[in-house]
Formats: structure tokens, sequence, C-alpha cells
């Protein structure tokens, strides 16, 4: 079965977890979410590229931070052609708690002036995001009506992502497997333990 791997907000194919995983099975696919083109990225253009990719075969998507929330969505809306999703720190319903990470003002001032600097992990530069994220992000529902066996790693001490919204997803789902880790955000100490976990499940 194919695997794909989806990268975080501002990351890359190149990314730590990326690299780490792709020596673990060297068939891992990672593609480029934003196609090339940072600033214009969305959700939207993320699932039709993901639909693309996958085709007509059943795959299992491996997703970290907005790339979790992306498999998510994606999983719950092609439910045939997704058998299992590994989550980590996913950033559920990432549009719709920016203000809450940003504040009002930076908010008001990012749809204003159409784009903001961010730093991006991946490329180890600052470069800019548009708003069309967030207005794109917002259509979607904070947390997908996923069916499909879901491992999920969070770590209690993240801090992008609070790994609370992690236990309300899990809470109600019986086909979701929670683990929660002593890390951040990024779990880099915990990607041999996470790795065995896949292994194993």
């Amino acid at each position: 079965m194919r695997l794909i791997y989806l990268h975080g907000f501002a990351s890359g194919p190149q990314s730590s977890k990326a690299q780490f995983f792709r020596q673990r099975w060297p068939q891992l696919e990672v593609p480029d979410l934003t196609e090339g083109d940072f600033e214009h990225s969305t959700l939207s253009q993320q699932l039709r590229l993901l639909d693309r990719l996958v085709g007509g075969d059943q795959v299992t998507l491996i997703g970290s931070s907005m790339g979790g929330y992306l498999a998510a969505l994606f999983a719950a809306r092609h439910p045939d052609r997704v058998a299992r999703l590994v989550l980590m720190a996913p950033a559920f319903g990432l549009a719709r708690r920016w203000t809450g990470m940003l504040g009002e003002a930076v908010m008001s001032d990012w749809q204003q002036q159409g784009w903001r600097p961010v730093h991006h992990y991946g490329e180890e530069r600052e470069a800019r995001i548009s708003y069309d994220l967030v207005a794109d992000g917002m259509q979607y529902e904070e947390f997908p009506d996923v069916r499909q066996p879901t491992l999920i790693f969070h770590g209690r001490r993240d801090e992008s992502v609070d790994y609370r919204l992690s236990v309300e997803f899990a809470r109600t789902r019986p086909n979701v497997e929670l683990v929660l880790l002593d890390s951040d955000h990024q779990l880099l100490d915990k990607l041999e333990l996470v790795a065995e976990k896949i292994r194993e499940s």
C-alpha cells in the first residue's frame, strides 16, 4: 500500500520528520504540498493536490501538524481511498485558531495587507503567506468525520497546538488511538517511539 507523508505549515519535503520516516520506509512519498508556491497555498489547493496524487489508489497518510489536519480532511471526504491515518500533533481547525494565537490586531493587519511574513522552517528564510490561507480555511470543519483506523501522537508540552484538541477529537471516536507523549510540537525526541508504534499497529 502506498504511504504518503504530509508536512506541516511552513515546512516541506526536506523536514527532519519527513527524512526520518523516509529512511525507515524508502517507499514513502513526500510531496511539496504548496506545489512550489508557499505564499498562495491553501487547504483547498492542497486537497486538490492530494486528490490528483492519490488517484484511484488506497493509501495510508502520515501527517504532521497542518498536514495532519489536511490528512483528516481528505480521509473524511474519501473514505474509500484512505485506509489508515497516522497524525502527529494535528492542527485541527487551524484557520479558526489563528485569531487566538496571533490576536485580532495582527489578524486584521494580515487581512488588510493581504499577506504577512512568516519564518519558513523548511527553507530557513522569511516568506510571505497570503490571507487566503485563513479565508479558505474557515470553510472547513474543525474535527473531520474520520472513520478509518487512526493513530495520533501529541506532546503534552506542545507550544503550537494544544494537545487537548487531540483528546477532544479522540474522545468520541472508537477508531482513534491517542498516544500522549512528554514532548513538544515537533516530537523530534520521540520519533523512534512513533515509528515503532506505527510498525506495531
